[in-house]
């Protein structure tokens, strides 16, 4: 099982998601409690090996900012959230990270649509940490794809035999406050999920 932090924004944070073996980490830099700047995100992701995928989070941002923020952060791949054109994932191409594209389970589910590299499938209203159907996209989005949204280390298994994603992807959800990460929540995340 495939496994994402999401929202770090403290160095012990990101050790304690690296030591519990999280697969990939984000570095949310658009608007959001859990937002970090371009050079902060490069504090963070120098933090992390090189088999921890480093994802710059962005939601909305023009595709020459994105591209700025994120050669700036240095990090591995690229997260477009929310209602991004096919135009926006091709245009960063040549930038040579995975591409990732976050959506509602309304949108189009086949990973590679866009050119991505790799699908999250959110909730409705996404950072609201709120529970959903997840069961209803068992079936439904292809390749590798991440199921977000809700999750938390009590009921991260149950969401996992919902929906039978290739991977996870939380970030309230391991929060003591809303954009304060807890290193046990983190680490009782991982655990969880690949239990």
């Amino acid at each position: 099982m495939f496994v994402k932090i999401c929202g770090l924004s403290e160095p012990e944070h990101v050790e304690a998601a690296v030591e519990a073996g999280a697969d990939a980490i984000g570095l949310v830099m658009t608007a959001s409690p859990r937002r970090v700047t371009p050079s902060r995100a490069a504090e963070l992701a120098a933090l992390a090996p090189p088999h921890v995928l480093t994802v710059g989070v962005f939601m909305g941002e023009p595709v020459e900012e994105v591209r700025q923020a994120a050669e700036a952060a240095g990090v591995g791949a690229v997260q477009l959230h929310g209602r991004h054109p096919h135009a926006d994932f091709t245009a960063l191409k040549d930038l040579g990270l995975t591409l990732v594209r976050a959506v509602a389970a309304d949108a189009d589910l086949r990973t590679g649509a866009f050119d991505e590299d790799l699908l999250i499938v959110d909730a409705p209203r996404a950072g609201a940490g709120e529970p959903w159907d997840w069961a209803a996209v068992r079936g439904r989005p292809s390749g590798n794809w991440l199921l977000a949204g809700g999750l938390d280390p009590g009921n991260v298994r149950q969401a996992i035999e919902a929906a039978r994603p290739w991977g996870v992807d939380v970030s309230s959800g391991v929060e003591v406050a809303r954009g304060v990460k807890d290193s046990d929540l983190i680490r009782s995340f991982l655990g969880a999920a690949r239990s």
